[in-house]
């Protein structure tokens, strides 16, 4: 993950922003990987993730794909806040962070994506 982290911590400066913006967007990628490690691979932390990383006008657009067994996408959700207990908020903290995210399976049947989208002017 130190790697992945490196990565977006680059394309962010790359593209301008802010330290403060840029560190959210950091924690938002972090935490879809690891959600792709425990839910997707099953905890397995040697399955591939693909990661894009897009930028066009304003707007960054980051794009995880796997390649495990389709997810239930219905129990994709974030959990009540309500709710204290470690772990669980990976979907909070992308929903609170990114403008918008999609998650959808590969055609084909093989595998998962999440795509989240970002302004950041």
């Amino acid at each position: 993950m130190t790697l992945v982290r490196a990565l977006v911590k680059r394309a962010v400066q790359t593209v301008g922003c802010n330290d403060a913006l840029g560190e959210k967007l950091v924690i938002a990628v972090n935490e879809a990987c690891m959600n792709v490690i425990q839910h997707a691979y099953q905890g397995n932390s040697t399955g591939d993730i693909v990661l894009e990383i897009h930028h066009a006008g304003s707007q960054l657009r980051f794009k995880l794909v796997d390649f495990a067994a389709p997810i239930d996408l219905e129990k994709v959700k974030s959990r009540d806040l309500e709710d204290i207990r470690p772990g669980g908020l990976g979907v909070h903290f992308i929903s609170e962070i990114m403008d918008e995210f999609k998650i959808g399976h590969l055609d084909g049947g093989n595998g998962n994506y999440l795509e989240m989208k970002k302004s950041i002017d």
